[in-house]
């Protein structure tokens, strides 16, 4: 398959769901509307959503009811953006290509806005699913899901633990730790939810928990890799930012070959995860394939 092509479709599919999803920017609030919009609908490679929809199309099942879902995973990704790049935290001028959600707005207004899309995609997931393969007791579970892994334990935890490390020699395990909360929980939820949304009995949901939390691991060790040998134009945001903060990476603790057959490894084992499952799981296996050569 033409995996370009695919996430293009997909992609576009999601960037429509968004548009139409989220409030227009009208009204008192229309600044606070402008700014949640300016960062969601800024670009960006739409991976969250489209493994929430291509692990439904898996199983296999249509995948458009999942929309509201994956456009929900889309503003938790950009709110822990516009977050991360604020000066307390990795104090970063440009994102996706654009200045920064608080160089262009101000930092109350990209905490807010930040603030606005988190509570907004809560709201998005607790709303009816037109779809008949999940129970009103399977969406509690998938919006349970989500809270944990952006929560203490998960994703916010991860920013905690990464900001206490910067500066530190630490181990591979505390550095795995990091990662699997800080970018690998989102991801591996998403496949999830996904999962959950498109009927999957517990096998298939424990293959692609797999699959999710491998790729997660990938899709990380290849962002510390681009961070060392990409350049900000292709990035879109500024390279050998992790070294100048003294951030823990793999590249940092293992060295670019070992970090790359890191990521090898990652891959191969989220393909491995998938063998119970049909060509309808091309996409995924490809998907896996991308994360790993992916330049930006």
């Amino acid at each position: 398959m033409d995996i370009k092509q695919y996430l293009n479709h997909r992609c576009q599919e999601v960037e429509q769901a968004l548009d139409q999803l989220l409030p227009p920017i009208e009204g008192p609030l229309a600044g606070h509307v402008e700014a949640m919009r300016y960062s969601l609908l800024a670009g960006g490679k739409r991976i969250r959503p489209i493994l929430c929809l291509a692990a439904a199309e898996a199983l296999p099942t249509d995948s458009r009811p999942l929309l509201p879902v994956a456009a929900a995973l889309e503003c938790i990704h950009t709110y822990s953006l516009i977050h991360d790049d604020l000066p307390a935290m990795d104090d970063d001028d440009l994102r996706r290509g654009n200045p920064t959600c608080h160089k262009k707005f101000g930092e109350a207004a990209a905490i807010l806005a930040g603030d606005g899309l988190l509570s907004f995609a809560f709201e998005l997931l607790a709303r009816p699913l037109a779809t008949k393969n999940i129970s009103a007791g399977e969406q509690l579970h998938l919006i349970g899901n989500i809270a944990a892994a952006i929560g203490p334990m998960g994703m916010v935890g991860g920013q905690v633990l990464d900001i206490e490390a910067e500066g530190r020699q630490i181990e591979l395990e505390q550095l795995q730790q990091i990662h699997r909360c800080k970018t690998g929980a989102l991801i591996t939820v998403a496949v999830q939810s996904g999962a959950i949304g498109g009927g999957a009995d517990r096998r298939q949901y424990e293959a692609l928990t797999s699959y999710g939390e491998q790729i997660g691991l990938a899709f990380q060790i290849v962002d510390d890799l681009l961070n060392v040998t990409g350049d900000s134009t292709t990035l879109g945001k500024a390279a050998g930012s992790d070294a100048a903060r003294g951030k823990a990476t793999y590249p940092a603790l293992l060295g670019l070959e070992a970090t790359r057959r890191q990521a090898d490894e990652a891959v191969a084992g989220a393909i491995t995860a998938l063998n119970g499952f049909g060509e309808e799981a091309e996409p995924l296996r490809e998907l896996a394939r991308y994360i790993a050569a992916r330049r930006k």
